[in-house]
């Protein structure tokens, strides 16, 4: 069955030469080949402001930029986000991003009472996070803080599952056969959608 994927690439370096560009190309071209439509969000090359208060959050209008990934993220079936790991984290330039896109009324709709109810259900998600570090060490000794927060209290409380991560340690020190195996992997993730 063919699904809508939407790509976002959170690279804040618009260059091409980054392993997280590699990763997404080959996600892409295995999707394609299966038939899948795919589009793409390239951050970096987006005009946005960061948000400074939770008025501009709130009831502020998106930016032209960000209202056409919205449109992007309301057609696509399955979510594909990749960024390289940052000071334990996502680039600040994603989350300025996730935080323009997820407002009220598209993300989730406010609770007064408690949780915001997700309004983006019926979609799957892939975070692929790249890293210096063994994966296993992010995973198991700083227990991925930042990768299950985007999980769970981004996508998750949009209503976007299932979530499934790919965590691709070690990229600095990562010799053409390593790059190889992991690019043929990112491509029969992106041929299955998943």
């Amino acid at each position: 069955m063919s699904r809508h994927i939407l790509i976002v690439q959170g690279h804040p370096d618009p260059q091409p030469g980054h392993f997280c560009h590699a990763l997404a190309e080959a996600y892409d071209a295995g999707a394609v080949e299966a038939g899948h439509a795919v589009a793409r969000v390239p951050v970096a090359a987006l005009d946005f402001p960061l948000l400074r208060t939770k008025a501009a959050w709130a009831t502020g209008a998106p930016p032209p930029d960000i209202a056409a990934a919205q449109d992007a993220i309301r057609r696509a079936d399955h979510l594909v986000f990749l960024y390289p790991l940052w000071l334990g984290g996502m680039p600040a330039l994603l989350k300025g991003f996730l935080e323009q896109v997820a407002r009220p009324g598209f993300a989730v709709e406010p609770n007064e009472h408690g949780l915001p109810r997700g309004l983006l259900g019926g979609k799957s998600a892939r975070i692929v996070v790249t890293m210096g570090m063994p994966a296993a060490i992010y995973r198991w000794y700083f227990r991925a803080h930042a990768l299950r927060s985007l999980e769970r209290n981004v996508l998750g409380l949009s209503g976007i599952r299932p979530v499934r991560a790919t965590l691709v340690g070690g990229v600095d020190a990562m010799n053409d056969v390593a790059r190889r195996t992991w690019l043929r992997k990112l491509r029969a993730l992106g041929h299955k959608a998943q």
